[in-house]
């Protein structure tokens, strides 16, 4: 009784602790013998964050120091206010070798520039455009493994952060923030860090599920109130929209549970799915194609067996129609990613439909999606996740689909006789099912590779199918037939 009225009284006296922490700062905020919950959602008594007035306080009293570990909240959710105070102070106080662990990251990444590699090394799980000219040149590097296990790396000790930086929502009036846009393996990350930072974000969507962190678990707290990157809707082109048809004519059925990613071509299929009913979303990702289609009343996950009547996801990049959408939406559950991207899971979801996409894809089905040749380009991320888990599906009528452009933008085929020297398959041949371009749908599963040669060579484009020809029958010394 007596620590259930101490967890009402923190609630009721949150405002009174903050303001008292804003004045009165701790020389530092080290977790001590009371902070022995490490689940974000369970108040700390007798616990408050340090207030500061600016990221680089923040960075300063955490203590930054060379050779230590930081993880980095990612997508949407990137702290690049506490990411550019940490660069700067790296560089002030000549601090060496602090590795930075994330996912995709937005913003500028200066940490990741060549005059700041002696101070950071970033280390992804997925490689975004800012850093992937630091690790195609050796100042930067990658960690190839599924989504669904990066939190394993954390909980089970792999990797010990030092420091977290974070990016959260103002607290409620119960003390609870919440991670917004990204909750993906943060939970992980925050649980087992010594010192966490937050930016804290009026802009930040509050979304629910994984994504509540009660503010004592917070050790150092900045206000920055900044709209958060944006990646608008482009339009479709040609071949992306043609393939959306396909994919949303001939692979999309009523009642169907889908994940896609980012992008023109899932923004194509999504387009073109108004006249679908009862759609359900299960993805580790979302884009500003859903808002729409559940306004029109065809995504309702009415047909899901878990988590009926809600939307699933891990973490988000849009436009602010999407952050918007997303804003103290209980339609929408936000979870953490080993439970989102768990093949046992995804097969469990009816008609699971994963569409994703890819670099390039030999004759027999190989799919790289994560280097041109030796270049490391993005990583593994949710691909195999879904296509394994789509494939397996409980009901069997999962639909694990590939979809790409048939040329490069240099009018190179993706379809190839071998994959380029060096590249890394992440779906292999045995779980790919159908690959979509604008020519139409390869049908993989069951076929010989004599078969699978024929059905991918049929949607190539026009100008490579008789050179692809001819590389298969040097291939697998007999010509491609059905």
């Amino acid at each position: 009784m007596a620590a259930l009225k101490r967890i009402v009284n923190l609630s009721k006296t949150l405002k009174t602790m903050t303001t008292t922490s804003r004045l009165c700062c701790p020389q530092t905020s080290r977790k001590t013998y009371f902070t022995y919950v490490n689940e974000p959602s369970m108040p700390i008594l007798d616990k408050e964050p340090c207030w500061l007035k600016t990221a680089d306080e923040a960075i300063e009293k955490a203590e930054l120091d060379s050779d230590q570990l930081v993880f980095v909240q990612g997508a949407a959710a990137t702290p690049t206010e506490l990411l550019r105070a940490m660069t700067e102070y790296g560089a002030r106080c000549d601090v060496r070798n602090v590795r930075l662990f994330h996912m995709h990251l937005e913003g500028e990444a200066s940490f990741a520039k060549p005059e700041n590699a002696k101070h950071f090394r970033s280390i992804s799980f997925f490689i975004g455009g800012n850093v992937r000219p630091a690790v195609q040149t050796g100042h930067a590097d990658c960690i190839p493994i599924f989504l669904h296990e990066i939190p394993r790396v954390f909980n089970e000790g792999y990797i010990k952060p030092d420091i977290a930086l974070i990016h959260v929502t103002p607290p409620d009036h119960h003390g609870y923030c919440s991670l917004g846009t990204s909750v993906d393996c943060v939970r992980s990350a925050v649980s087992n860090s010594t010192r966490i930072v937050a930016l804290v974000n009026k802009y930040m969507p509050r979304t629910f599920g994984d994504a509540i962190i009660h503010i004592s678990h917070l050790d150092f707290a900045v206000e920055h109130h900044k709209p958060l990157p944006v990646h608008p809707v482009k339009p479709p082109s040609k071949e992306e929209q043609q393939i959306g048809k396909y994919i949303a004519e001939n692979l999309v059925v009523d009642g169907a549970t889908l994940q896609m990613g980012i992008g023109s071509i899932p923004d194509a299929v999504l387009s073109l799915l108004t006249s679908h009913q009862n759609l359900g979303i299960h993805s580790e990702m979302f884009s500003d194609g859903v808002v729409e289609l559940v306004k029109k009343g065809c995504i309702t996950n009415n047909r899901k067996t878990m988590h009926k009547g809600r939307i699933v996801g891990s973490f988000c990049v849009g436009s602010e129609k999407l952050y918007d959408f997303m804003n103290n939406n209980p339609f929408i559950e936000m979870l953490v990613v080993d439970y989102v991207n768990d093949p046992k899971i995804i097969a469990k979801q009816p008609n699971m439909t994963a569409i994703n996409s890819c670099i390039e894809v030999d004759i027999t089905g190989q799919i790289c999606s994560d280097s041109i040749g030796t270049r490391m380009y993005s990583g593994f991320g949710g691909q195999l996740d879904f296509i394994m888990g789509a494939a397996l599906s409980e009901d069997r009528q999962g639909k694990p689909i590939i979809a790409l452009q048939s040329v490069t933008s240099k009018g190179e085929s993706k379809i190839q006789p071998v994959l380029k020297s060096g590249a890394g398959v992440v779906t292999n041949r045995a779980v790919a099912r159908y690959v979509v371009t604008e020519y139409g749908i390869a049908s993989l599963f069951g076929k010989s590779l004599q078969q699978r040669s024929y059905e991918l060579i049929q949607i190539a484009h026009p100008d490579h199918r008789e050179a692809l020809e001819k590389a298969a029958f040097a291939r697998l010394k007999v010509m491609p037939a059905p």
